[in-house]
């Protein structure tokens, strides 16, 4: 029967085009095919000559010979380039150069001529077939994944080799079958549903639930590669759960798919059928029934980290403790802790085999209120009845007790019957002994135990009961050892603070600093002033997050920094980033207890309040795990006041930003970048300057001085700037008044307050003078130096200056560059400096007795108080200082110095 074929047929996806050709090798007739496809019409194809029309000039006698094979009756297959009119998919180029495979048959006209029939594929077209074909075979053949493909009738008309697998059978045995060929009847009529519905809606169906069995011959595994990954339970931490329940022989080959199905279209997009992936996810269900058991163990270790270790009292701890597993985990509980530390003994006698003694500070059950033996084996010595709370007590060498306590390893002890205590071999059927571990120390013990009629105690109960027993053991341990390091870290921290009133050069100095309450951990805040070259002044406030002990000694750590960076003349950011760097090493360090942070406020960052609750400080199992980052994060905020040219650089690393009090204008707030706190790296630090006229007041400060729980950041700054705003005092009573107006009574943290009021030096105290690169500078720089002097009423230090000056503008000509600087600075003492643009360093050696020179700082080391030099914008400053004469001290002769060289 003759019929159209519908659409979605082989030539839906390949270009065919046909044309013939006449007796006389022209071309007779032309498809409307091959006009749309070749981009020639009828009208100039008919009649033509192909090889004239059509084929390159060099080509033509080849050409002409294949067409007469052709016309004498022979066939003929080649490939001939053309240019179509159509835009490019790919380049998107039109009228681009593809080739055509041509298929030549010879014919007959009616009158028994000669002829041939063209038939002409576009290579390309075939060529995309053919890689769709050899893609969706190696999706399909390699899939881990079952594949089923039905037609439009619902029928199967392939399946992959996984599926096969899985059901039994070659894959064809499956070839037009249906869903109740390999499903239970009521789960194939709801596959069969799903399939019609899809087929008709076009509505995409995932992940549907199905259930059946598989052919025992060939049984999947437990996690069958058919199915997609399953969902592992929570691990960190792994929350103990009983051991999974195996499922019964009668279940093994019980099997549960997710089945997605969608609808399939020809290039036509008429629905040609549909297609189904199932994953096996069996082992998916038993992980999360595993999981839920594992959540219930979860919720019981979130209740212990709620619960346990609110109260710095140890018995208040261990019985919580007990509160949380009874009788959610155990029926009997006791707890054990070592004597001699609670005497306060760091390593009390037999410690290290478990002989120790003990004192019994917690016991709870579920089935007695009287205290009962929990352990047949684990008999305290000497003991004729069970242990009362308080008692203290020590374990047999050979009990399992003394070996948990020796072994820092829990012990799963079985009860046994026949016991000669009748009443504990009728209670106890299971007993966990767990030893409490603290930073790596046993502090003591914990026993577990569940009466006849609860399930023994497994491996996950033992994971579950150590991380119990790990929690409190380092909370009743902080409980211990808070006191004592309160104590060490306050002594410790008053030990690094500067002593006394500081003094500057062009400031007046004030400075208060008010540790926290015994109530609270000692903190981080720290304050200081620095002399540096040139008379300047670096004056510095910073605040270590953390408490106790770490962070006084962090406190110490970063203040020493501060001064050995600030003393080699480096810019205010350049400071800040290499105490980024020493912070942050310093964190990568271990050892030591980590302390409970609390992070000083700053522009950018809200603060973090601090408690008793140490579910926070809890340490995992396993050495060196304390970590001890956060105590070496700290913000700072760093200044360098310049007197001769009352300009001051300011550099924050996170802190809060300084205040300005101008005489006659309110207190500002310096718009200074906040940056990241110290140890925090990856970000630069910023420097912004400012100039201070005389009279301005600077505050610098910690958080403590304007934040606690009742009053927030932005009131207390405010209340600040107001109690500053009262400039006319002296800064002593200043800083007193600004102590009483603002809340500084809550003891929550330590404030640390430094405040500075500038008077720059007076231009008759500074000499500054330019010398141009010529060797008669030398004598031209002795010369103002001895005038300066002698103005100065410094005639006593006319030789030493002259000569010192001499030796360093001479060094500037020979080693340096560009024009030279000389400036003389007087204050508490007399400094001399000489600029040049060259930026290498001047280096000091020893120089032998035969060498001429190399003697000139050796020199200037013998005769000053001191000296050095640094960098500079545009090149380096060498500066030497001398000390004013005061009449007592002899001052240092210059040719006794020039001698002692030789």
């Amino acid at each position: 029967m003759w019929q159209s074929s519908p659409p979605g047929s082989i030539y839906d996806y390949i270009r065919v085009a046909s044309f013939s050709l006449g007796p006389d090798g022209r071309i007779d007739r032309w498809s409307e095919r091959a006009a749309e496809m070749l981009g020639i019409p009828a009208r100039h194809a008919v009649g033509k000559d192909p090889v004239s029309a059509f084929v390159p000039h060099e080509l033509h006698e080849q050409a002409r010979r294949t067409v007469s094979q052709i016309l004498d009756g022979r066939e003929w297959t080649g490939l001939v380039p053309y240019r179509t009119r159509e835009t490019d998919e790919d380049t998107g180029e039109r009228g681009s150069q593809r080739l055509a495979e041509i298929y030549v048959m010879p014919s007959e006209t009616a009158d028994g001529e000669r002829a041939a029939v063209c038939l002409v594929v576009d290579v390309r077209a075939l060529r995309g077939i053919e890689t769709d074909i050899a893609a969706s075979q190696a999706v399909f053949g390699q899939s881990p994944m079952g594949f089923v493909l039905f037609d439009t009738d619902l029928r199967i008309r392939r399946v992959n080799e996984r599926f096969a697998t899985v059901f039994g059978g070659p894959p064809a045995k499956y070839r037009g079958g249906g869903p109740h060929d390999f499903l239970p009847r009521s789960e194939a009529d709801r596959l069969q549903a799903a399939l019609r519905r899809v087929l008709e809606t076009g509505e995409p169906v995932a992940e549907m639930p199905l259930v059946g069995t598989v052919p025992p011959p060939a049984p999947a595994p437990s996690d069958s590669t058919l199915s997609t990954p399953s969902i592992p339970a929570p691990t960190t931490p792994e929350p103990p759960a009983p051991s999974p329940t195996v499922p019964p022989p009668a279940e093994a080959d019980r099997r549960r798919w997710s089945v997605s199905l969608y609808r399939l279209h020809g290039a036509s997009g008429r629905p040609i059928g549909v297609a189904a992936l199932a994953a096996d996810v069996t082992g998916r269900r038993r992980a999360e029934r595993e999981a839920a058991s594992a959540r219930r163990n979860l919720a019981l270790l979130n209740e212990a980290g709620a619960r346990i270790g609110n109260s710095l009292d140890l018995e208040t701890t261990a019985r919580t403790l007990l509160d949380v597993a009874v009788p959610q985990f155990c029926d009997l509980a006791s707890v054990d802790l070592y004597q001699g530390l609670l005497a306060g003994d760091e390593a009390p006698p037999g410690m290290a085999d478990g002989s120790a003694e003990l004192r019994r500070v917690a016991f709870a059950s579920a089935v007695s209120d009287a205290p009962l033996a929990t352990t047949p084996c684990c008999v305290p010595e000497g003991a004729d009845g069970p242990v009362e709370v308080g008692a203290v007590h020590r374990y047999p060498f050979n009990s399992p007790c003394a070996g948990a306590l020796r072994t820092a390893q829990a012990q799963i002890i079985p009860g046994r019957e026949g016991e000669e205590r009748s009443e504990l071999g009728a209670v106890v059927h299971s007993t966990l002994a767990v030893p409490m571990v603290a930073r790596d120390t046993v502090v003591g013990l914990v026993q577990f135990s569940r009466t006849k009629g609860s399930e023994p105690f497994g491996e996950r109960d033992t994971a579950l009961a150590v991380e119990l027993a790990a929690r409190a053991a380092v909370c009743i341990d902080n409980a211990r050892l808070y006191r004592r390091e309160h104590e060490r870290a306050l002594i410790l921290q008053r030990s690094l603070l500067p002593p006394g009133d500081p003094e500057a050069a062009g400031l007046d100095i004030a400075c208060r600093y008010l540790p926290g309450t015994t109530a609270t951990e000692v903190g981080g805040d720290w304050f200081d002033v620095i002399e540096l070259p040139g008379h300047r002044t670096a004056l510095v406030v910073g605040d270590v997050m953390g408490r106790g002990l770490r962070a006084a000694v962090a406190m110490g750590e970063l203040r020493t920094a501060v001064r050995t960076l600030a003393l080699l003349d480096m810019e205010p950011a350049e400071v800040l980033s290499a105490l980024d760097e020493i912070a942050r090493g310093l964190g990568a360090t271990g050892g030591g207890a980590r302390t409970t942070a609390r992070a000083p406020r700053s522009r950018t960052a809200a603060s973090t309040g601090t408690s008793a609750d140490c579910s926070a400080d809890t340490p995992r199992p396993g050495p060196g795990t304390a970590d001890l980052s956060e105590v070496y994060l700290a913000t700072c905020v760093y200044a360098v006041y310049d007197p001769v040219t009352r300009r001051c650089t300011f550099a924050n690393a996170g802190h809060l930003p300084p205040i300005l009090v101008e005489e006659g204008e309110d207190a500002l707030l310096l718009d200074v970048p906040p940056g990241m706190p110290l140890g925090v790296g990856g970000e630069p630090f910023e420097e912004t300057e400012v100039e201070l006229p005389d009279g301005a007041l600077l505050a610098l400060y910690t958080d403590g001085l304007v934040e606690s729980r009742e009053h927030p950041l932005d009131e207390g700054l405010s209340a600040f700037r107001t109690a500053l705003s009262e400039t006319g005092r002296p800064l002593e009573d200043v800083c007193d008044h600004v102590l009483n107006a603002l809340d500084t009574r809550h003891g929550e943290d330590d404030i640390a307050l430094l405040m500075a009021r500038v008077h720059g030096l007076p231009k008759d105290s500074v000499g500054d003078w330019n010398l141009a690169p010529e060797a008669r500078s030398v004598s031209r720089a002795r010369e103002l130096a001895r005038d300066q002097l002698t103005d100065w009423g410094l005639e006593a230090l006319v030789d030493t200056t002259e000569l010192l000056v001499s030796e360093l503008v001479t060094n500037a000509l020979r080693h340096g560059h560009g024009e030279i600087r000389l400036r003389l600075l007087l204050d508490r003492t007399l400094v001399c400096e000489v600029w040049d643009a060259d930026l290498a360093q001047p280096r000091r050696r020893r120089a032998r007795d035969t060498d001429e020179g190399g003697r000139g700082l050796q020199l200037v080391g013998l005769l000053s108080a001191g000296w050095g030099s640094r960098r500079t914008p545009r090149g380096k400053t060498v500066w030497f200082e001398l000390a004013l004469p005061d009449g007592e001290t002899a001052i240092p002769d210059p040719a006794d110095a020039l001698l002692s060289l030789f």
